[in-house]
């Protein structure tokens, strides 16, 4: 009960000491109050700053000062004539209202000069975004005799997928790699079947691939596939009722926001979204149309940067965007974007989200507001196109639209064209080599530009200065040597003559050796003759090998002529008699005892014959 006691004397004494000063700090903030108000009306152009001030001095002040700092004294004196300005009158260490702590902003004639510096930078870089190009080094990838047809770099930008006409896909590591520039894996994920599209997934631990089939699969970093998507039956009329693509695919897209969720595009003329973890039917299908309803054949398709919207480009030169989450209706259609039946070949946008770039199969490049989609806000040409997957991008700060260009073999070589976004000039081009360029790739991270080729190369510019890792990491490694050692899976000691139990004898004299020979009967075998005709067991007979065959021959080598057949039957009676086993056993009931009939001479059978046959012989 003491300590209860004690407790509670000394929480009285401590509220005790604690409700004056409280009713201080209320009087002290009323005062405060009408102070800036007396100021306000006094001086309405005055600064009207509050300040903090210390509790211990604030019954010592006088009301009529304008305000005071802690630790520089107080100020008694009314202020006379105009007001000083709020810059003036404020000093170092003040506290104003809103709190901020720390020394005060510049003058107001230093923040101007500063952003006018700002602004001549940017202006300087927006009159030269070319100097943000790296294009001063280059690296050489080998993939094939054919066209690359796709190109793929994960988002940390560590690997490199090439795919092309000769149906492989080639895994490229950059911090693998030496100078040789060879690439660690290659495989054919969809055997006969043209490489046309190869993206990594938005986490990069799977790839999309999209080939010639009908059905696109997905693989992941080391190739081994994950799933395959499902096959449609194509008797369905309508292509909605049907759980996959069921004629050939054109490209696909990641999902940029969700895991595991990709786009799909085919001839059949649907647009299908697909899950990984799900891929016995598609998500969903968009069907695009023409403007009498009829079936139309998306040629490409892409998601937009926050992937709410579906973009695709199909074959009657019409570009179609869709809600995600709504199917049945596009959201935004032009009618002739590019010219009808030509095969648009990209659709991409712009990282801001707000231009769509399009690469038309008529030979040009256009770039669409999609908050105005009624007309193309640039439109460039003489960019000719002789690839289904010829594609274009938007660089990393969004200044600049690049594509390439295709050219007959032997006419040239093929270009990279950069077009500035703001003007649409054709500021800059690089000549990349004597074959058309398929394929663009701009990299925000590493800033390097992957280029594919129709000679089966891939090329990886850079600049040491403006780019990070990728190319740098393997263009500073010495190539290895090739190791002998290799090509033996076992070390082996070859000594013929080590022993004398492993020597073979000398032949000192020919002659002692052909006698042995003569002596062992199998050296000394005379070789069968050759046998002309078909035959068996190495010999060949001209009679064959059946058993009618031989009793034919032997029949034929029988000379012997029996003119009178009871006499060759009477040279066997005798043994017949004396041992009866076939004949005799049969007749000895009937004829116990054998009889034979007599033979006339040819005299007397001539005497016996009748008249006509004398006269006839």
């Amino acid at each position: 009960m003491s300590c209860i006691t004690h407790l509670m004397k000394a929480l009285i004494s401590r509220l005790s000491r604690l409700i004056p000063e409280a009713r201080a700090k209320e009087e002290e903030m009323n005062r405060e109050k009408e102070l800036r108000r007396q100021n306000e009306d006094i001086e309405p152009t005055s600064s009207g700053s509050n300040v903090v001030r210390d509790d211990s001095k604030s019954s010592s002040r006088d009301t009529s000062s304008s305000g005071s700092e802690e630790g520089t004294g107080s100020s008694d004196d009314e202020l006379i004539g105009p007001p000083l300005p709020l810059k003036m009158t404020e000093e170092p260490g003040d506290h104003t209202e809103e709190g901020i702590v720390g020394p005060l902003p510049p003058p107001l004639y230093e923040e101007a000069d500063d952003d006018d510096d700002d602004d001549d930078g940017e202006s300087e870089d927006e009159e030269n975004p070319v100097q943000k190009i790296p294009d001063s080094h280059e690296i050489t990838l080998k993939h094939g005799t054919k066209t690359v047809s796709a190109l793929g770099l994960d988002p940390s930008g560590a690997r490199l997928v090439t795919g092309g006409y000769d149906y492989d896909v080639k895994f490229w590591d950059f911090a693998g790699m030496d100078a040789s520039f060879k690439a660690f894996r290659s495989l054919q994920p969809c055997e006969c079947h043209q490489i046309k599209s190869l993206q990594y997934s938005n986490t990069g631990d799977m790839i999309l691939v999209v080939s010639g089939s009908s059905q696109a699969k997905v693989i992941d970093r080391d190739g081994f596939e994950v799933m395959e998507c499902i096959k449609g039956d194509q008797y369905i009329v309508d292509m909605a009722n049907t759980k996959g693509h069921t004629a050939m695919l054109h490209t696909g897209s990641w999902h940029p926001k969700i895991k595991g969720e990709f786009m799909t595009c085919s001839n059949d003329a649907t647009v299908r979204t697909w899950e990984v973890e799900n891929p016995r039917k598609q998500k969903s299908v968009f069907k695009p149309r023409t403007v009498q309803g009829k079936k139309v054949i998306p040629t490409t398709c892409t998601y937009s940067r926050d992937g709410n919207l579906i973009a695709a480009a199909c074959q009657n030169g019409s570009i179609q965007i869709w809600d995600r989450n709504l199917t049945v209706h596009p959201k935004f259609l032009y009618k002739q974007a590019h010219d009808p039946g030509t095969d648009t070949s990209c659709v991409a946008f712009s990282y801001d989200g707000n231009v769509l770039a399009s690469r038309g199969g008529d030979d040009t490049l256009k770039l669409w507001d999609i908050r105005q989609f009624n007309k193309p806000l640039f439109s460039a040409s003489d960019l000719p196109t002789m690839f289904p997957m010829t594609d274009c991008c938007f660089s990393p700060d969004d200044k600049l639209v690049v594509t390439g260009t295709s050219v007959p073999r032997g006419c040239g070589s093929g270009k990279l064209v950069f077009f500035e976004r703001r003007t649409f000039q054709r500021v800059y081009e690089i000549d990349i080599t004597d074959a058309s360029v398929v394929r663009c790739l701009w990299h925000p991270k590493l800033n390097q530009i992957m280029v594919g080729t129709g000679n089966g190369l891939a090329k990886v510019y850079y600049d040491p200065n403006k780019s990070q890792r990728g190319a740098k990491l393997c263009v500073v490694k010495t190539q290895r040597k090739a190791k002998q050692a290799e090509t033996l899976t076992q070390d082996y000691i070859i000594t013929p003559h080590a022993l004398p139990m492993f020597r073979e004898p000398r032949q000192r004299s020919t002659r002692k050796q052909l006698e042995k020979d003569r002596l062992d009967p199998l050296k000394s075998h005379k070789p069968e003759p050759p046998v002309a005709g078909p035959g068996r067991g190495g010999r060949v007979g001209t009679h064959g090998g059946t058993l009618s065959s031989y009793i034919v021959k032997n029949i034929a080598l029988d000379k012997t002529d029996d003119s009178n057949p009871r006499e060759a039957i009477l040279r066997h009676a005798k043994a017949a008699e004396d041992n009866p086993y076939w004949v005799s056993p049969a007749y000895s009931k009937t004829q116990p005892k054998t009889m034979f009939a007599q033979v006339e001479s040819d005299d007397e059978e001539t005497k016996n014959e009748p008249e006509w046959k004398k006269r006839k012989i």
